[in-house]
């Protein structure tokens, strides 16, 4: 599957934006889906993911409240939803496929990942 991400921007904190993650192929619904994102000089790191038919959703405890992860199957497109975004919420956000799915024990596990998105950026100003 080939994941393209979107909707990335430049937002005031306190702002909202929606990323998007759009997926070529017709096996979407297979795929198990998650957020990362990577700033300047850190690791890359969990933010959020999703079950294959959206019934489960895990949260990074950094973003629990203000996102929201959502996808469309009909529309083989994740989504991201970002409230009351901070300037430590700078980052470039990844989207992420895998078959294997997520748990509350393995949420966040990078090595399960089998395909990236390219990336988009977010700058958060204060």
């Amino acid at each position: 599957v080939q994941l393209q991400a979107s909707g990335g921007g430049l937002v005031q904190a306190g702002g909202s934006l929606r990323l998007s993650c759009a997926a070529s192929g017709r096996t979407f619904s297979s795929y198990a889906m998650g957020w990362f994102r990577q700033a300047p000089g850190k690791e890359r790191e969990f933010v959020a993911a999703i079950s294959w038919g959206g019934g489960s959703t895990y949260y990074a405890d950094s973003v629990k409240g203000r996102f929201t992860i959502s996808r469309d199957n009909a529309k083989n497109t994740l989504y991201l939803q970002m409230n009351s975004l901070k300037p430590e919420d700078t980052a470039v956000y990844y989207c992420a496929a895998q078959r294997t799915g997520w748990t509350a024990q393995n949420m966040g596990d990078m090595t399960r990942v089998e395909y990236w998105g390219q990336g988009t950026q977010v700058t958060v100003s204060s």
